[in-house]
């Protein structure tokens, strides 16, 4: 298990449970708020680790996607 830490100032809640749901089939999640932060937990399916995914690059992953989605939500694009 892998816990991720996203800054509510930086990151947009809504951008962070769609990278959530995204990984959803490759990975159980944890999602709670501790502070100002966002807190996700991570651990890879079985099947993802069998597949060839390991968990860390499936967070960084997952991060990433939240990033690039709180980005374009902050320009107003909205998720498609």
């Amino acid at each position: 298990m892998i816990e991720l830490r996203f800054h509510q100032e930086l990151y947009d809640g809504f951008a962070i449970d769609e990278a959530v749901k995204t990984y959803a089939s490759h990975a159980q999640t944890e999602l709670e708020r501790d502070g100002g932060n966002y807190v996700v937990k991570v651990t890879a399916k079985p099947e993802a680790l069998s597949g060839g995914i390991d968990e860390r690059t499936l967070c960084l992953e997952l991060a990433n996607y939240a990033l690039g989605l709180t980005v374009e939500r902050a320009r107003g694009g909205g998720v498609a």
